[in-house]
Formats: C-alpha cells, sequence, structure tokens
C-alpha cells in the first residue's frame, strides 16, 4: 500500500512542543490516575516524560516500534523491544490503568501494534492525523494527512523561505 505523498510542513518548536505536551498532561488528568506510562520510542519519550513529571506518574516504560524509512515513508513496521508483563499487569490487566504516550498518531498502524499489546490501556498523542486518529484516545492538535510534522528533536534553526516567494 502507498502512503499519501506529504505536502505540507509544520515546523514544531522546543515551546510550542513544551506548551502542546502539557496541555496533554491537563487532559489526561481527569482520564486517569494512570499506573505506569508506556512511551513509544523513539517519539513519545519527550512528550512521555513531560505528561509523567505533570501527572507524577514514576513507574515508566518503553515499547520500540520501528517504522518510518524517511520523510513521509512508512515502512514495514517492527518491535524492537516489547512491553514487560509487570508494568501490564500493574493496575488490573491488559494495561488497565496504563497510559500509552505518543507524539503523534498517523495513519495509525504503529497505535494498533501497541494497542494489541496493551488493549485497556489509555492512549494519547500530542498531535493526530485523520487517518490514526480512531486509534487514540486523547490528542491535543489535529493536522491534515498530507502533513509532515517536524518535531524540534529533528530540526536546527534555518532559513525558511516565504510560503509565496517573490515579494520582498
Amino acid at each position: 500500500m502507498t502512503e499519501p505523498q506529504t505536502q505540507k510542513h509544520f515546523p514544531v518548536s522546543w515551546d510550542q512542543f513544551h506548551r502542546d505536551a502539557r496541555a496533554l498532561a491537563w487532559r489526561l488528568a481527569e482520564a486517569g490516575p494512570f499506573s505506569a506510562i508506556i512511551c513509544v520510542t523513539r517519539g513519545g519519550l519527550v512528550p512521555a516524560a513531560i505528561v509523567a513529571r505533570e501527572l507524577d506518574v514514576r513507574l515508566i516504560e518503553t515499547v520500540c516500534v520501528e517504522s518510518y524509512t524517511g520523510i513521509g515513508r512508512q515502512g514495514e513496521l517492527r518491535v524492537l523491544k516489547d512491553v514487560a508483563e509487570k508494568v501490564i499487569n500493574a493496575a488490573g490487566g491488559a494495561g488497565k490503568g496504563v497510559l500509552i504516550v505518543d507524539d503523534l498518531v498517523d495513519t495509525g498502524k504503529t497505535a494498533r501494534v501497541v494497542r494489541d499489546i496493551v488493549p485497556r490501556a489509555h492512549f494519547a498523542t500530542v498531535y493526530a492525523k485523520p487517518m490514526g486518529r480512531p486509534m487514540v484516545d486523547t490528542f491535543i492538535t489535529e493536522v491534515s494527512q498530507d502533513t509532515w510534522i517536524f518535531f524540534p528533536w529533528d530540526t536546527g534553526l534555518a532559513f525558511v523561505p516565504p510560503i509565496r516567494p517573490g515579494g520582498v
């Protein structure tokens, strides 16, 4: 299956990402309490740290999933590291009382793999695209499916040409 062609860019600064991750924590405060957080690496590491701090969650686990092969290209999904049984069963089994955090849900393929591991967990992302949105319980900002988000850990300061070039 061919993924949609990415046409739009959405750069996110560190300040904006921090604000959005804290907004996610605010939304999640009423959905909890959570006994553990499972962050989807690598993108979920930063928002999981912010959410864990804000919600005072100390038990943090990772699930390592590899999928992207470049900008806008999602390849075959591989689970590189699974979730420890102790975390899955921390609050009643199958992930009940556990929070999954990721930076983005795109097509929903990664989210489906993680949901299959912890089906009763609450799944939250900072950003969501329409194809993946049904896979998450909570998110902050929706962007179009043809948008590529440039996260602050993937970028550096550089000149960006105007959207409509030619004017001074």
